[in-house]
């Protein structure tokens, strides 16, 4: 009895189909007005699949902005509980959105407002300016990339020299420990750069990470910036070693910027 009652229903189902089908049909062939009111019907009902569709992908995609954000606040929290270990030093009363000083630099949290990034000159605007303490020269970061240099500042916003752009460069290492040099993007993929200077006599592996070394007076070190790929030798004494970023730009929205505190006096010492 079930399966005949399940087949009933089928049956009836498809004949109700194929006559609102037919009724359609005749519609649309009594006039122009029939016409346009169904397809007024049609368009209605496809704006509608639309817009859940789009409410759908805004969805997964705030969801895996979160789990960026989330991952992100992870790692900082991991450097926040070192630094507190290594100076003893209690931060619980920092407020959220505030700057936070820390290892001798300043980080105040940013939004992108703008990036062009359609040249081998990209750049980026940031909505944060002298009013919220941001000067020339400070760095721009994330968890996971050196992303570039603030060129100049205004009251509330910041132009951005970006890591994509052919004119600019981090000190890198290679491991916590290794050998330094320049690393400059590739200047093709946003995922590309290269690591210049290595000497040729040290070993080098394929999937090494690559950190900022902390030479440079803009950057902190120990910044995860990619991971080692395929090498090859110049002029027979350093390595010229292609490196595959973890920060894509595509995706940027959120940064920190970054100012050391001791850069003037560092400055000065080094132009004596």
């Amino acid at each position: 009895m079930g399966r005949r009652k399940s087949i009933s229903v089928i049956f009836t189902a498809a004949v109700f189909i194929i006559l609102e089908m037919a009724a359609l049909a005749m519609l649309r062939s009594n006039g122009v007005l029939q016409q346009m009111w169904i397809s007024k019907g049609v368009h209605a009902v496809s704006a509608e699949v639309w817009g859940r569709m789009e409410s759908i992908r805004d969805y997964f995609s705030l969801r895996k902005a979160n789990d960026e954000l989330a991952n992100e606040n992870f790692v900082l929290s991991l450097e926040l509980n070192r630094y507190r270990e290594m100076t003893g030093t209690d931060l619980s009363g920092t407020v959220a959105g505030q700057a936070d000083t820390a290892g001798g630099f300043r980080y105040v949290p940013a939004t992108i407002v703008k990036m062009g990034n359609n040249s081998q000159h990209n750049y980026m605007i940031i909505g944060k300016g002298s009013e919220d303490g941001i000067v020339e020269d400070a760095g721009i970061i994330t968890s996971k990339g050196a992303l570039g240099i603030v060129d100049a500042v205004s009251r509330h916003y910041s132009y951005v020299i970006s890591f994509w752009n052919s004119g600019i460069s981090v000190s890198a290492r290679i491991g916590r420990q290794g050998p330094v040099g320049p690393l400059s993007w590739d200047g093709r993929s946003s995922a590309g750069a290269i690591l210049s200077e290595i000497p040729h006599h040290i070993e080098i592996e394929k999937g090494d990470t690559v950190f900022t070394s902390g030479y440079s007076s803009i950057f902190p070190p120990d910044i995860p910036l990619g991971v080692t790929g395929e090498w090859q030798v110049v002029n027979g004494a350093t390595y010229r070693i292609r490196v595959h970023l973890f920060e894509d730009s595509a995706m940027l929205r959120y940064v920190t910027v970054v100012s050391n505190s001791g850069r003037k006096e560092l400055e000065e010492l080094e132009n004596r």
